[in-house]
Order: structure tokens, then C-alpha cells, then sequence
């Protein structure tokens, strides 16, 4: 579910083409809602409150500052700095073969730099740096180039190196490696989003007096209009032609961006074929839930007898998420808070983004396109994990009714997880007492830094690791996580990441979503199929959300193998069953031998689970050492809709509930962050990875997917909300220690009683705070919030950092 974006002009729908928000058109992609926040004189210069930002004092009896760490090696995983982005830019600017224009000046038919970021270095190049003490990796950049200045526009992959930039050794080269289609290659058929824009505006401007009449507003591009214009995404192919259902939304009159709460149910269909726009027409209007097959048809309709109109969609204070003003018993007391009475307990090594908590350790890093990623993470001085992060997020919409609704289906790495995630809001996103962590990302010749992006904190989840109760004491262990969290909005959802780890050594990933729900129009004959009426005019569209994670496993090494383990029901009968058969079950493990059988789904009674283990590693009562993988709480699902119509073979990795491969430097992700851009010729084809390799001992990467099937109901009105729309996924060891791994917290008890009376209360050297707090280390300062801070890179002007809201530097022009 995705915003349908709006901004107030044709030229800033251009600004953001030209460097911004993607290779393509907001019009084409996902709509152009106008900004209507009061727009500030200029931004402020404000550096060293995003230093101050970085990390949050402590809140307790003891406010120490955060507990610092060295990292034991250089982070490989974290991306180019300012300087280095800033002379990779540069560079590409002097290869005449690519004919750059400055984003700042470039047009939809120019060519310019679209990203410029680190190419994550190969694993084995990694695991010889960091267990073999060889070299670092040498880093190269990644570069996206928009070619504009065809007929046919297109995006190329570049590879940049070896960095630094250095005359007569650094060079560029084509980048086809980590892609399956066999070239860093896409088609873009959606790049001029000024002309789009232009074009749908004067198709509504044509039949002003109908839109005025049924809705009672006005859209024709101008600043004060009343309704707006959003296109569906992906486009759509078929028969060589290029066509976008496009429908009119109502502009948010209050304090509450809700247009995605506020269609009209007026909708067009154009054929968009090519870039001249004079060959472009309207094929068919549809309103009120009636296809016309042409402008005059659907003209006539208005004009006859009968023709019902149900009205505009109105907006209100039932569409907006501030109090609604009803009282809750009780609700004028403050809620418990939490703190942290000694400090913080784990540590930091900011510069390289690297954390220890209790047996844990790993290493971090964000990118534009997927948001935060973690790396070499180990246990007890173990690396467990190689990498575990993100990879794709789609939201597959349906409708039978709404053919806007029906042709919608978004990849949201192409809008960018690390390009939307903000600051995160101190006391109600994250503890007060957190740590923070900044992120950056390069777009459009800037880089971009979200200050606090990334929160880090413990927390107590409110109940028990562990408890036990016997005729003579009762014994009980607090159970304290450790977390970290990266929020992004995308369009008009937030996504909630958080990767939380246990005392047990088992790692728990989670997502939630919260946001207004992109919905249908209503409609006079709408029937139930298409979901539940919601509000007056509105029905809740119904989609599939699903996202997609790596995650590879190094059990003691990277030759290991996958196990099903699996309770099956049987009868049979045993010595000492008196020789009657009894109703029972049993216990099988089976190998997964190759990738031809790794496509895998979740037994409908969890009564399956799977095992990454290393067969040359037996505990002493001779069972492998290994960890498994496990659905936790919240929604587990793939795609409802097979063979996509819409996206064909770019969700492939949405199929099945998790999948296994073998690792290969050439596959470093499931999905292509631009495959929507021509989705039946991806640039990552999933599918080809499954081509029967062994998974005996060899260096298994396991996909696996979170999510969640969305049928809207009256309780998404205004937002959906995070507790009922949650995925997670557990990763736990199995038979990898020799007991449990949380006996070693002295944050537990064991209270003994003999008669009804206590006659001792261990407590294992632990002392309870006894101090006096002061709550108001507990209350955040809401008026730090920053939105972001831009440097550009071309010219590079590293004194120049400009803060302003979110998203104010996406636009071009900011020095």
C-alpha cells in the first residue's frame, strides 16, 4: 500500500524526475498530491544538532553516557563516505562515452546519475578480511545511470573503482555480474513525468464541467485545485502498447495528508505509448463502478436521464489521526514509562556502526534502497549469520470493480526503505533512553542523512524468560531483549523493522504496518467481493503484503545443510502396547538435498519446521549443531495471486512462505530494486536461482518471507495499526549449546519456601535500583525533530549541509 503522491505543480512533479525519486514519473508510478505544509523561508543550518542527535543520553539513577566499544575490524559492509561519493561523481562527469548532464540541470531527456553508492564487496573477498587476516576488500562503487536522451530511455549499472578515485587505476565498466538477465539493464517507459502529468491534467481540464458537477471541484493542474491525479503502478503492457488507469482524488482540506482515503471513483484509462504526447489518447472512463468505452460515450451517460452520482468523497476529522476527543477511563494519568537505571548495557562503536550486547555482535549498514541491513553477526564469539536483511517488498492489489485498484502492485525498494526512513520520535517510537544512530544515502548527486534513522535499546517485554513453580520455591528469570529498529514510509505506509535479540541466542524479526490504506471508491453496485464497505464512500481494497529477507546462516562455517523436521500423525503399535495399535505421532527428519526441493512452505499446523546445520559439527550427544527457523507471532504468508499479471516473474520470490540456495557472489539479492519498470523482463529473475545445486554442506542462503493479507475494515479508518498488521520470523539455536543460554543473567530469582513461609529469596548478585528517579529524564524533547540534511555532491560543497522536513532535499536546487 503505497501514498499516491502529490505535489503542487507540473514543475515540481519535473524537479523530482529529474534526480530525485526514481527514474521514472511520480505521475506514472504513484500519483502527485500536492504539499500543502507551509512552506519555510529557507533551511536552516543546523549540524550540530544532528551530531547531538546521534546518540541519546541514558535515563536512570545513573545517567552515564553510552558504553563504547573499538570494532575488532574495519566495516566493510557500511557505505562510501561524503568524500568518496563526491569524487565518484565527479569522475563519471569527465567520461564523455556517458554524456552526463548535472541533475540540477537535467531534463528528462538528459542522462544523469541516479545513485551512487558502495558495492557490497563479495563474501569470500569478506571472510578471508575478517577470519584469515588478509586485506580489506578493495571498495567499488555502484552507479545507476538514467540515458534520457533516446527514444528508448533506459537505466545502466556501472561499477566504479577501485576507490579512492585515482588517476590512471580507477576505472568504469559495465556492471552485469550480480544480475540474472545478464546486463545491468532496464527500460524505462515512464520517465517524463512533466509531460505524464501535463497530459492528464488537460484529459480532466477537457471535461471540467462533468468533474465539476460530479464532484464539485476542479483539476487542471493549477495550485488550487480541489482534486488531483494519480496513475496506476506498475504500467501496463500489453499487445506493445503502454497504457495507465488514472483516477481523480480528493485533496485533504485539514490538518492530515488522507488523500489515499479520498478517491473518487472517476477514473480514465490512456494509452501513453512512447514519449511524443501527441500520439497519446483516452481509451475508456469509468465512474461509479460503469466502464464507458469513450470520452463521448461516457459524456452522453452524464447528460441522460437518471445517470446516478453519488457525490465526492468529503474529507473530515474521520480521516485524520490527531484525538478524535473521546475520553478513555483513566486515559488523563500517564502510562508506565520504561528506563534504564544504570545506563545503557551494550556497546557502540558509532564510526563503524558496530554493537555488542551481552553475546552478540555484528556490524550495520543502511542503503537507500533497502534501509538497514546487518552483518556478521555472531554468538559467543561465533559468527551465526553472515547477512540478514531486507531484500523486496510488494503490495499486490485486486479488485474486480475498481481497475485502478485492480492494475496496482508496487515494489517498494524502487520508492527506497533507507531513502524514507526518518527520524525516528524519542519516547514513542523507541524508549527515550535509546541510542541513536544516523543514516545516509546518495540520490541525484546528494547525500542525504536522516539523523537518528536507527534507535538501539533493551527492553523488558513484560514477561518472563523463563519460570518454574515447585512445592518448595518458584524460580524466575527477567526476560530482556536487546533491539534495533529502523522505521520507513513508504507512500502511505510504515513499515516498522526490528531485529530483537534474546538471552536464549535467538534472534526475532519483525514487521508491522501502520498508515492509511490506499482504498476504492464505494460504489453504487459494488459487490462483496471486492471487500467491506468502510466509510461513506469508500471500500477497503483488499492486497497482499509480503517482504522478503536473507538471511545466510554460518553454522560453525559455510558448509552446511538443511533439515525438515516435521511431527507426522501415524497408528502403530508397540511392545508395550499389549498388541492394540494406538492413535499417535512420531518424530522425522529428512535432509533437503538440492535446490530443485527448496522451495519451501509452512506446514498449516506448524508441525514443520527447518534446520540450518553443519554435519561435521555433533554436540557430545552426537546431534548437529544448528539453528532453526520458525514463524512467530503475527501473520504468516506469500502472494495470494499466482502467475501475476501484473508483475509476472519480478515476485517470484513471493510464492512460498521461504526458499534455500546456495550461495553465490552473482546472487546477492532476490529483486531489482527498478523491476517494476518493465516487470515480464526483470533484471533479477528469482526463479533462476533454482537450478538444482546441491545443498549438502555447502554455503546455504535461506529467503524468507513476512507479511500479511489486507482486508480493509472499518478499524483502518484513518490508519491501520501496528498491533494486527505484524509478521515475524525466529531464529533460535538448535542443539548449538549445551543448555540454555539465559541461566547465564543474574537478573533472576529463586525464592524458596518451607511451610508458607519464605525461607530465602536468591537473587544472584543482582542489586535492584533502590535511587531516586527523576521522570523527567523519561519525557522526550519532541522539538528536536529534524527531517534531513543534504550535501551535494556535484559541485561538492561539504560545508554547505542544509536541514529541512523530510523530503524537502529531494527537490532540485539545494546548494
Amino acid at each position: 500500500m503505497l501514498l499516491i503522491r502529490l505535489l503542487i505543480s507540473i514543475t515540481a512533479v519535473a524537479e523530482l524526475c529529474q534526480g530525485f525519486r526514481g527514474p521514472g514519473s511520480d505521475v506514472a508510478r504513484h500519483g502527485i498530491f500536492p504539499d500543502r505544509r507551509p512552506k519555510p523561508g529557507s533551511h536552516s543550518k543546523r549540524k550540530n544538532l544532528i551530531e547531538r542527535r546521534q546518540v541519546s543520553t541514558s535515563a536512570g539513577c545513573n545517567t552515564g553516557a553510552q558504553i563504547t566499544t573499538k570494532a575488532p575490524k574495519t566495516n566493510v559492509f557500511k557505505g562510501l563516505t561524503d568524500d568518496e561519493a563526491a569524487a565518484v561523481t565527479s569522475f563519471l562527469h569527465r567520461q564523455k562515452k556517458l554524456n552526463l548532464t548535472a541533475a540540477a540541470n537535467a531534463t528528462s531527456w538528459d542522462n544523469r546519475i541516479l545513485q551512487v553508492e558502495l558495492l557490497q564487496p563479495n563474501k569470500s573477498d569478506v571472510l578471508s578480511y575478517l577470519d584469515a587476516n588478509k586485506a580489506a576488500p578493495i571498495r567499488y562503487a555502484r552507479a545507476v545511470i538514467v540515458f534520457g536522451a533516446t527514444l528508448e530511455p533506459h537505466l545502466e549499472e556501472y561499477q566504479v573503482g577501485p576507490l579512492p578515485v585515482t588517476k590512471g587505476s580507477t576505472t568504469v565498466v559495465e556492471l552485469n555480474y550480480p544480475y540474472n538477465k545478464g546486463r545491468g539493464y532496464q527500460r524505462l517507459y515512464d520517465l517524463d513525468a512533466a509531460v505524464i502529468s501535463a497530459f492528464t491534467y488537460e484529459v480532466t481540464a477537457n471535461i471540467t464541467d462533468i468533474v465539476q458537477l460530479l464532484l464539485n471541484g476542479t483539476a487542471v493542474g493549477a495550485p488550487n485545485d480541489t482534486l488531483a491525479i494519480a496513475g496506476t503502478t506498475p504500467l501496463i503492457f500489453e499487445d506493445n502498447r503502454t497504457y495507465q488507469w488514472n483516477q481523480l482524488y480528493t485533496l485533504h482540506t485539514g490538518a492530515c495528508f488522507d488523500e489515499d482515503i479520498l478517491p473518487s471513483g472517476l477514473m480514465f484509462k490512456a494509452d501513453i505509448t512512447g514519449r511524443d504526447p501527441s500520439q497519446w489518447s483516452v481509451l475508456a472512463w469509468q465512474y461509479n463502478g460503469i466502464f464507458y468505452k469513450s470520452t463521448a460515450a461516457f459524456r452522453r451517460a452524464v447528460r441522460s436521464p437518471g445517470f446516478v452520482m453519488p457525490g465526492p468523497s468529503v474529507d473530515g476529522p474521520w480521516a485524520c489521526t490527531d484525538w478524535n476527543n473521546e475520553t478513555l477511563p483513566h486515559d488523563n494519568l500517564n502510562p508506565p514509562v520504561p528506563v534504564q537505571p544504570d545506563g545503557a548495557r551494550f556497546a557502540v562503536d558509532e564510526q563503524e556502526q558496530y554493537v555488542e550486547w551481552m553475546d552478540f555482535s555484528f556490524y550495520l549498514s543502511s542503503n537507500r534502497d533497502l534501509g538497514m541491513q546487518l552483518h556478521d553477526i555472531k554468538y559467543k564469539g561465533e559468527r551465526i549469520i553472515y547477512e540478514l536483511g531486507l531484500q523486496e517488498a510488494v503490495a499486490h492489489y485486486a479488485s474486480a470493480s475498481d481497475p485502478f485498484q485492480g492494475s496496482n502492485a508496487y515494489l517498494d525498494s524502487e520508492d527506497g526503505f533507507g531513502q524514507f526512513a526518518f527520524q525516528l520520535v524519542s519516547g514513542f517510537d523507541c524508549p527515550a533512553y535509546a541510542t541513536y544512530l544516523n543514516t545516509s544515502f546518495y540520490i541525484g548527486e546528494t547525500t542525504h542523512t536522516h539523523p537518528s534513522s536507527i534507535c538501539l535499546f533493551e527492553f523488558d517485554p513484560g514477561y518472563p524468560i523463563q519460570r518454574h513453580t515447585t512445592p518448595t520455591y518458584v524460580a524466575v528469570t527477567k526476560n530482556t531483549m536487546f533491539v534495533v529498529r529502523m522505521v520507513s514510509t513508504v507512500g502511505n505506509y510504515d513499515y516498522d523493522f526490528d531485529y530483537e535479540f534474546y538471552l536464549d541466542g535467538s534472534i526475532h524479526v519483525t514487521v508491522r504496518a501502520s498508515g492509511y490504506i490506499q482504498s476504492s471508491f464505494w460504489t453504487t453496485n459494488m459487490g462483496p467481493q471486492d471487500g467491506f464497505h468502510i466509510h461513506d464512500h469508500l471500500a477497503g481494497s483488499m492486497h497482499d503484503h509480503v517482504l522478503n529477507y536473507k538471511l545466510d546462516l554460518d553454522v560453525l562455517g559455510t558448509a552446511n545443510s538443511l533439515v525438515k523436521s516435521e511431527l507426522v500423525p501415524i497408528t502403530q503399535t508397540y511392545a508395550w502396547s499389549n498388541g492394540k495399535p494406538r492413535n499417535t505421532m512420531t518424530f522425522e527428519r529428512t535432509f533437503i538435498e538440492s535446490e530443485d526441493d527448496g522451495k519451501l512452505n509452512w506446514d498449516v499446523n506448524n508441525a514443520v519446521m527447518y534446520s540450518v546445520v553443519n554435519k561435521d559439527a555433533r554436540n557430545p550427544y552426537g546431534e548437529y549443531r544448528g539453528y532453526k527457523i520458525m514463524p512467530a507471532t503475527g501473520n504468516r504468508n506469500y502472494m495470494t495471486i499466482k502467475n501475476s499479471t501484473t508483475l509476472g516473474p519480478s515476485v517470484d520470490w513471493a510464492t512460498n512462505h521461504l526458499y534455500a540456495v546456495q550461495h553465490k557472489d552473482t546472487e546477492p539479492h532476490s529483486s531489482y530494486p527498478y523491476n517494476s519498470e518493465a516487470p515480464f523482463e526483470p533484471v533479477v529473475d528469482f526463479n533462476k536461482f533454482f537450478n538444482g545445486e546441491s545443498l549438502d554442506q555447502e554455503d546455504i542462503v535461506i529467503y524468507f518471507n513476512l507479511g500479511m493479507h489486507h482486508i480493509p475494515d472499518t478499524s483502518d479508518v484513518p490508519n491501520t495499526v501496528f498491533t494486527s498488521a505484524q509478521s515475524s520470523m525466529i531464529i533460535v539455536p538448535q542443539n548449538y549449546l549445551l543448555g540454555d543460554a539465559s541461566r547465564s543473567t543474574i537478573h533472576q530469582t529463586r525464592i524458596n519456601v518451607v511451610n508458607g513461609t519464605v525461607t530465602d529469596a536468591l537473587t544472584f548478585n543482582a542489586k535492584q535500583p533502590t535511587c531516586d528517579l527523576n521522570l523527567a529524564v523519561t519525557a522526550p524533547n519532541l522539538r528536536t525533530f529534524v527531517g534531513e540534511s543534504v550535501i551535494g555532491k556535484y559541485p561538492y560543497l561539504p560545508d554547505s549541509q542544509m536541514i529541512g522536513d523530510p523530503g524537502d532535499g529531494f527537490q532540485v536546487g539545494i546548494p
